[in-house]
Order: C-alpha cells, then structure tokens, then sequence
C-alpha cells in the first residue's frame, strides 16, 4: 500500500487573513510572507505489511507565490486526501474479494479505530457483499482520524443515470472524540460536517479560465440545496469519559466525499477519482462505462 500526496507549497502563499505577514497586501508592501507547509497523509492505523505514507512539493509556478489565492476550507486537505485513501481501501477490498467493512477491521490495528467501523456499520444495517450490485442504490463506508478523533461514515445514495444526478439519501456517522461534554451539540456539528461535505463530494469546483477565477456566483459555484439533502442523518456517539475532548468541528468532514464516492461505485460499477461527483462528470462516466 502506497499513498503519496503532491502539493504546492505554502512557502510563499497566504493564508492567515489576521497577520499582515499572510496577506496580498502585506507581501505587496514587503512584509516578508510566513514559510508552512501543510500537506498529510491519510491519518489511519491500517497494519499493511508493506506500506509507505509520504507527501512531496511541487515546484511553485511563479518565484513568490501561487497564481491561485488558497485559503482553509473546513479541514483543509482532509477531504482530498482521504477522498483518495479510503476509495483505495475499498479497492483493495475488491482485489481480494472482502466486503469493505471486514476488510477495514481486519486491518485496522486501534481499537478505538475499530469500534467506530463497526458501530456505522451497525447502524447503518450494512450487509456484507464483496462486489458492487450495480442496481444505480449504493452504499459506502470510509474512515478517518483526525487529531485524536476517529469516526466512520456509511453513505446510501441513489443515481439517476438521465440527469447525473447523485443523492446521498442516509448517512450514518459514528463519533468518538473521547468524552462527550454536549451531546446535543455535538449531534449538530456532525450533521453540518455531513452537509456541507456532501456539498463538496457532490457540487462545489471553483472554476478558473487562463485570466481569472470564473466561479463568482452562486450559479458558477453550486452548493448543496435544501431538496438535495439526505433524507436521513443518523449519529451514534461514542463516549469515553476516561478520554479528553478531541474536537468535532472537522473530523467528520474527511471521511463524506469518500463515503459517497464508494456508494457511487456499489451503485454504478463506475469508480470516480475526481471530485465533485457533479452530473456532467457522472454522465460522461457512466456513458463510458
């Protein structure tokens, strides 16, 4: 197993809007630019006898910054990274013909890691199945841990093959970041994080033409709507008082995009490397396939 992550790097890009150091203007104007690199592998504690986790630099465009302005969306990089790790994972499965969870558990080497599998799982009512069914309803699963926090997500989606549309119609998550303070609002965080990941996984790219970003609008940039949310978001909530608070404001962000894009191969037969899951890309794919 192989994941390398390649990025440009934030040596001479801004992202703190707060400090003068980090902004357009303050690099106009001289003020030196903060050097960072933030770049990742998938954060996961698959035993895989042979392994190997690395990120690498591209070389920047221009001498002193990018020509696209970046800035952290919830849980930068993690959905990316992750987008590709976790539909590897389920490709994995298939190549030895194991259903994707019991591939997950088998592999997982935490048992905190495991537990959060099994309880989505669970939920979510999955039945084992080690090949897609190709019936256009599917369900996939992905994982992730994010500085301290493990949780799992199942997507139920349905695809129409006329219009490329993708509907992610149940979620389940499961949630362990250790003690669980609120309840209630962390029920809510976890839904948001669902719902805007869809949005991501499924709608938002911006767009850009050889002169200027072409994304300026809310027709230029769709975003999930209210019609297109899931019917149902279910959460389970695992609390470990003898643990510290880990935080739920990003974690679950990074497992959706992969979690829908594995539902989209178990309904369609059709992997998807790039996101968004948008109907023009789907429609292009399954007309190939």
């Amino acid at each position: 197993y192989e994941f390398v992550s390649k990025g440009f790097s934030r040596q001479h890009i801004a992202t703190n809007e707060s400090d003068p150091a980090d902004s357009l203007v303050g690099q106009a104007t001289g003020i030196p630019a903060k050097g960072t690199q933030i770049f990742g592998v998938p954060a996961e504690s698959y035993g895989f006898e042979n392994k190997l986790l690395a990120w690498e630099t591209i070389a920047p465009l221009v001498e002193n910054c990018s020509p696209l302005r970046t800035a952290h969306m919830r849980d930068p990089v993690g959905p990316e990274i992750h987008f590709g790790a976790e539909q590897f994972i389920d490709e994995l499965a298939a190549a030895v013909g194991e259903d994707p969870v019991a591939f997950r558990l088998r592999y997982l080497t935490e048992a905190r890691h495991q537990a959060v599998v099994k309880a989505a799982a669970e939920k979510a009512g999955w039945q084992a199945r080690n090949s897609s069914e190709r019936t256009m309803k599917g369900r996939g699963i992905a994982f992730a841990e994010r500085n301290g926090t493990a949780v799992a997500a199942v997507a139920e989606v349905e695809v129409e093959r006329s219009t490329g549309r993708v509907w992610a119609r149940r979620v389940v998550v499961a949630h362990d970041c250790g003690l669980v303070i609120n309840p209630q609002g962390l029920r809510y965080t976890i839904e948001g994080n669902v719902v805007q990941g869809i949005s991501r996984a499924v709608y938002e790219q911006v767009r850009f033409d050889r002169d200027a970003v072409s994304s300026v609008d809310w027709a230029s940039y769709p975003i999930l709507e209210i019609e297109d949310a899931p019917a149902a978001i279910e959460v389970v909530l695992i609390n470990r008082p003898e643990l510290a608070p880990s935080g739920a404001g990003e974690p679950t962000m990074r497992v959706i995009p992969a979690a829908v894009a594995n539902a989209f191969f178990d309904a369609t037969g059709v992997r998807l490397r790039k996101a968004p899951l948008n109907a023009e890309r789907v429609k292009a794919a399954l007309s190939r396939a």
